[in-house]
């Protein structure tokens, strides 16, 4: 029986554990990466295992979130992640050098390579055939320290792809279809693996945007085969060396299987508030738009430029439209000038933006009250735009361009004949921008810059032997990072400063649970479905961990999530009867007695007692040996801390 591309690399980097659907596997990591908002964290962590030196093949520092410097808590930060940088052996990637998934994909990602980031678009490396995976930062710390990164071995899932793209139609609208058809909890516990003739009909850059948006659908990964197309793409980026062809053997077998005909696919757009409220162009109709945002990991590549030029030239921005676009990367942002292509896009009234996130992690740009914005990101959570009632609609770079134009939805097809676009065959290369480690002889010599908003990690204790507290918080379902812990341009510089953020948690949902949990001195947490969904950003447990959360409650979990609830020494708890939900009022008394025995013991199903009602509910707390460790330490930070020794 053959092997699919995803069991081939896993198989080939396995170090812990056998390769059996469900079970935890541990797998080597070639390369790391980081972004600024969850990097200062990272390094920390990293500063706290006491490595000198990473362990990778190559390890990554991109500045890209925080660039918004309205005081000076980003600049800081970055000032600090440079210099660890310098010092441990990463290379640093400077603000204005691009979006970190962009410049991976262009001068690092690698085929057959695994690769971790502390961000959870990172499966973006799977559109040149690497196993690339959003994890939190502790994780990606402990890996740079030769640590292995844990995962339960996934299902895989073929996605055949079979014709072509019609004109007008992207690859934005591939994944939108995906999508639409597995829902945002679709891909938990699995990879996403794209097979079938039309892979050959899709550049690097549209496979990339297809797996990373991968990320909306819960997945582990998503990944493409490296063939001729990743060649060509490397070549031109003049490290065809790096290119091996990768591919599942024809008789793989696959856990589940799912074709999509692309040439019966149309225009598609994300209504609010998810990913997969998706709904044809041509269905929701010439509403008027307010705003229209371009750019993001998943639509800012030099492709997706040329193509929303072509469309402004020779055209203006409707009056009532405010147009702005944010090139991916240096390497796009230079070319764009170097052709014509950026002179165009000023003419027609664009507001060109530095090559870095932005408005997709709320760094500016928020639409007007009730605003309906047409973005070509990867999330449109409510109020993750920065205006609580903006209506995010996530489309392909055709569909907002061509609607900027007209001042409402609009389908490209409109727009009639297609021109043929094409990749450059040698792209513009300039590395200046990326700044070397000094060598291991040097290290010490590098001063490492701390700035008075970088706080130490929060303290963490062993598992207690029993667990009382009360509920400070319950909530519903599809609870997203976002309404955990918040993004935007107020409250993402104090991201190396827990006690300061976590004020800010859970605050979309109820603004006062941050005094009432710290007033509590330890609760617990009652959720629904998919708990935890979106983001890689650790903060969504480490602030709950500063406020004294002990255990998290709910129907289930997005998989970084509870990754990170681990890894902050929370307990991650489902519901074995769903209904058992309905049971629990916020305020009652919970208690969850003998927890660590029964926990060390490896027992599964606990009993969790509402001393409130009298009633007992059954609550599944599933790990690991690995994992049982972690938690009974009281985080990963002290398990790794006791495992060095």
């Amino acid at each position: 029986m053959g092997l699919t591309l995803t069991e081939k690399i896993l198989k080939a980097h396995l170090v812990d554990g056998e390769m059996v659907k469900g079970k935890e596997i541990g797998i080597r990591i070639d390369q790391t990466l980081t972004q600024d908002a969850t990097g200062t964290m990272a390094y920390l962590e990293f500063e706290a295992m006491g490595v000198p030196r990473v362990k990778t093949e190559k390890s990554v520092a991109y500045i890209d979130h925080n660039t918004l410097q309205n005081g000076f808590e980003n600049a800081d930060d970055h000032r600090f992640i440079g210099s660890v940088a310098k010092k441990h052996g990463i290379y640093f990637s400077r603000p204005g050098n691009g979006i970190c998934h962009q410049v991976h994909l262009e001068r690092f990602g690698i085929p057959g390579k695994t690769l971790i980031g502390s961000d959870s678009h990172t499966p973006t490396g799977g559109g040149i055939g690497m196993i690339a995976i959003g994890a939190g930062g502790l994780d990606v710390a402990v890996a740079m320290g030769g640590g292995a990164y844990y995962i339960t071995c996934p299902k895989v899932v073929k996605v055949e792809l079979k014709g072509k793209l019609s004109p007008w139609v992207a690859a934005k609208d591939v994944i939108l279809e995906v999508l639409k058809r597995l829902s945002v909890k679709g891909g938990v516990g699995k990879v996403i693996e794209y097979c079938g003739e039309g892979v050959k009909t899709l550049s690097v850059p549209e496979r990339a945007t297809i797996t990373n948006m991968g990320a909306e659908l819960g997945a582990t990964t998503s990944i493409f085969p490296s063939d001729e197309i990743t060649r060509e793409f490397l070549k031109a980026q003049q490290r065809e060396n790096v290119w091996t062809e990768l591919s599942a053997d024809p008789d793989a077998v696959y856990d589940e299987e799912l074709t999509i005909d692309l040439g019966e696919l149309e225009p598609l757009a994300a209504c609010p508030h998810s990913p997969d409220n998706v709904k044809s162009v041509s269905e929701i109709g010439k509403i008027k738009i307010d705003q229209v945002c371009i750019g993001s990991c998943t639509n800012s590549s030099l492709m997706d430029m040329l193509k929303v030029a072509h469309i402004l030239k020779g055209r203006t921005v409707h009056p009532d439209v405010s147009l702005s676009i944010a090139p991916g990367s240096k390497q796009v942002l230079n070319m764009l000038a170097e052709n014509g292509a950026l002179s165009v896009m000023i003419d027609a009234g664009a507001r060109i933006l530095e090559s870095a996130c932005g408005p997709c992690i709320g760094m500016g740009q928020s639409p007007n009250s009730k605003g309906i914005s047409l973005r070509t990101f990867n999330r449109n959570f409510e109020g993750r735009s920065g205006t609580k009632d903006g209506q995010i609609y996530l489309v392909s770079p055709e569909v907002a361009a061509a609607s900027a134009v007209a001042g409402v939805f609009t389908d490209p097809r409109e727009l009639g004949e297609m021109p043929e676009f094409k990749l450059p065959e040698v792209f513009k290369i300039n590395d200046n921008m990326v700044v070397p480690p000094v060598p291991e002889s040097e290290m010490d010599s590098v001063v490492i810059l701390r700035g008075p908003n970088i706080k130490p990690f929060p303290e963490t204790s062993p598992l207690d032997d029993s667990i009382s507290a009360p509920v400070s918080l319950k909530v519903g379902d599809n609870i997203t990072t976002d309404h955990i812990m918040p993004a935007g341009a107020k409250i993402l510089p104090l991201r190396s400063n827990i006690p300061a953020i976590s004020q800010h948690c859970f605050t979309i949902c109820d603004e006062k649970f941050p005094a009432r949990a710290k007033e509590m001195g330890k609760s617990i947490i009652v959720g629904g479905s998919n708990y935890g969904q979106g983001s890689s950003r650790e903060h969504a447990a480490l602030a709950p961990l500063y406020l004294g959360i002990k255990a998290v409650l709910v129907k289930s979990f997005a998989r970084i999530h509870r990754a990170n609830l681990i890894n902050a020494g929370i307990l991650p708890l489902t519901f074995v009867n769903e209904a058992d939900y309905d049971s629990i009022s916020q305020s009652d008394e919970l208690e969850l007695a003998n927890v660590r025995a029964e926990i060390e013991a490896g027992k599964s199903e606990l009993t969790v007692k509402n001393k409130t009602t009298g009633k007992e509910i059954k609550a599944l707390c599933e790990l690991s040996g690995r994992t049982k460790d972690i938690i009974l330490a009281g985080g990963l930070l002290d398990y790794t801390r006791e495992s060095m020794k």
